[in-house]
């Protein structure tokens, strides 16, 4: 039996257990189902995915990532932002830093005692646009719709629906819904790995932006802020294009909760 301790952080709703490696692993990556268990609500902790902070060769530190279904995913936006700022809590960076992500190096500024964290997000060279969607890679594949309006929108069965299409049923995509706000955009998200909606995706929020910038030039201009379910988040970018350079999520990160985890097998 071992017990795990972990932080358990949110991001604008999006929410994530922590495991500090630094000196200790606690869970390999293929322990697919005690990470499942842990993320499973009213049964575990409870979160939309898990994050392993461990140390790297040419980095402050090493990002690992795993869906809420057990599995290694792609790049998460806010994620990244809570490790970020978790590291920073640990004393482990100071308000600059650099970590590997599964989808390359990021650097995140910490700002507020950790409290708001910048991310550098990759550069986007391409966007798909079809005639009713968007299609780009923002370190996971986001797959975006426009409407009027977002209200009476049945999220989950609209966003299951296109992630169990043809085209996506084998990879999977996260699947946004995008709305004008006032000041931006509101969006709802369907996450691959999650199978569900969650009330924040950071690399939805920025693909949702980019493609918005590509829509709808007049309104869609840097910096663009974004309301998801649980939240206002920032997307800050240069546009050359088609393309996309200096792409930063900007917001809050907290932590809710830390506590240990009894485990049968690690």
């Amino acid at each position: 039996m071992s017990r795990i301790p972990f932080v358990k952080y949110h991001d604008t709703g999006n929410d994530f257990i922590l495991l500090d490696q630094r000196e200790k692993t606690w869970l390999t990556p293929t322990a697919e189902e005690e990470i499942r268990t842990m993320c499973t609500r009213h049964f575990g902790i409870g979160a939309d995915g898990l994050i392993i902070l461990r140390p790297h060769a040419e980095a402050d530190f090493e990002m690992l990532y795993f869906n809420a279904d057990g599995r290694p995913g792609s790049m998460c936006g806010n994620g990244g932002r809570c490790a970020a700022a978790h590291a920073y809590r640990l004393g482990w960076v100071g308000e600059t830093c650099l970590f590997q992500g599964p989808d390359g190096v990021h650097r995140a500024h910490i700002r507020e005692g950790g409290a708001w964290v910048d991310l550098k997000m990759g550069d986007v060279d391409a966007i798909e646009q079809g005639e009713d969607y968007f299609f780009l890679d923002t370190g996971s594949p986001h797959h975006v719709v426009f409407l009027e309006r977002l209200d009476g929108l049945d999220v989950v069965a609209a966003g299951r629906a296109i992630r169990n299409s043809r085209r996506y049923v084998r990879e999977g995509t996260n699947v946004n819904f995008v709305a004008p706000a006032d000041a931006g955009i509101q969006l709802a998200t369907y996450e691959r790995g999650v199978e569900d909606e969650t009330l924040s995706c950071g690399t939805g929020v920025t693909a949702s932006a980019l493609a918005y910038a590509l829509r709808a030039p007049g309104r869609g201009r840097s910096p663009l802020k974004v309301e998801a379910r649980g939240g206002t988040l920032e997307v800050r970018f240069r546009r050359e294009g088609l393309a996309f350079r200096d792409v930063w999520l900007s917001g809050p990160a907290q932590a809710v909760f830390e506590g240990h985890w009894t485990t049968r097998s690690y």
